[in-house]
């Protein structure tokens, strides 16, 4: 593990003393998870669906009904 300086403001700090406190767990680990969700979040690229945010494409046409079948649909739209 590296050791870093990093400087922050008086309100961030007693924020995550409180929560440290809280929770039992030292300041430091807390905002290295910060660090890691923030890694994962912001600068990890994301290669699964599961994490890509929907984009607005134009109003809906109609609604998908039980029957609607998008497979056969996005099929038959790439011949």
């Amino acid at each position: 593990m590296k050791t870093i300086t990093i400087n922050v403001s008086d309100p961030v700090y007693a924020e995550f003393r409180r929560a440290a406190r809280a929770t039992g767990r030292p300041t430091s680990e807390l905002i290295r998870e910060a660090m890691e969700d923030y890694r994962l979040s912001r600068l990890t690229p994301r290669r699964d669906l599961e994490h890509f945010e929907p984009v607005s494409v134009g109003r809906v046409l109609r609604p998908l009904s039980a029957d609607d079948d998008l497979l056969g649909e996005m099929a038959e739209g790439s011949s």
